[in-house]
């Protein structure tokens, strides 16, 4: 994958890289997952970005350059995968909500449980991320040139199988369409609206 594909807004970016190849070495192994879900984040435009109030030291990653990992922890206990988009200096993000595991399955069973259904595996941002074996020593890793954690071109998606939506969870923003997924595909993460979320303004 080039960088010119991910040097680009996160929500035109979102949809692209569905079906695209998301792989993690740690000294266990490897796992691989063919992407079947994403979110778009826009920076300090989007008020549900961790970058809307500007640059920190948590957030610095999203704001370039393109074609890295932005790594954060969820809720005190999952790490999130998301992949670096658009121009350095401006932070834009991808989250990989979901995919398939096409490789490693049984090193990403036994870091989910035994019990676990394939399709389940990486369905979730947090299990995703707990599957490959996401840690926050990867955040910051360049996933064009490096061999920890690589994003590599997968199987082409027909664009008639890609569905569009509001974002999963959040309370800001909640309503905005960055969310992109494949139709029918078990791996998807099912769509829920925070408790804490209000009607969009005029409604």
């Amino acid at each position: 994958m080039k960088i010119d594909f991910l040097a680009h807004p996160a929500e035109e970016v979102a949809p692209k890289l569905l079906g695209s190849v998301l792989t993690c070495n740690t000294p266990e192994g490897a796992v691989s997952i063919a992407i079947t879900e994403t979110e778009a984040y826009s920076g300090e435009a989007d008020p549900a970005s961790h970058a809307y109030r500007g640059r920190t030291a948590r957030n610095a990653t999203m704001f370039g350059p393109a074609g890295h990992l932005y790594v954060y922890r969820s809720h005190g206990l999952h790490w999130c995968a998301n992949v670096v988009t658009g121009t350095d200096g401006i932070a834009s993000g991808v989250l990989i909500r979901a995919g398939r595991v096409i490789e490693g399955e049984d090193l990403a069973r036994r870091r989910r449980g035994e019990r676990v259904e394939s399709p389940r595996l990486a369905r979730g941002p947090g299990n995703l991320g707990q599957a490959l074996g996401i840690t926050a020593e990867h955040n910051g890793a360049d996933l064009l040139t490096g061999t920890s954690v690589m994003l590599s071109e997968g199987e082409p998606v027909p664009a008639e199988l890609i569905r569009v939506g509001p974002r999963v969870g959040v309370s800001k923003a909640h309503d905005w369409q960055h969310r992109f997924y494949l139709a029918g595909d078990p791996t998807v993460s099912a769509y829920r609206l925070s408790p804490r979320a209000k009607p969009p303004t005029g409604a």
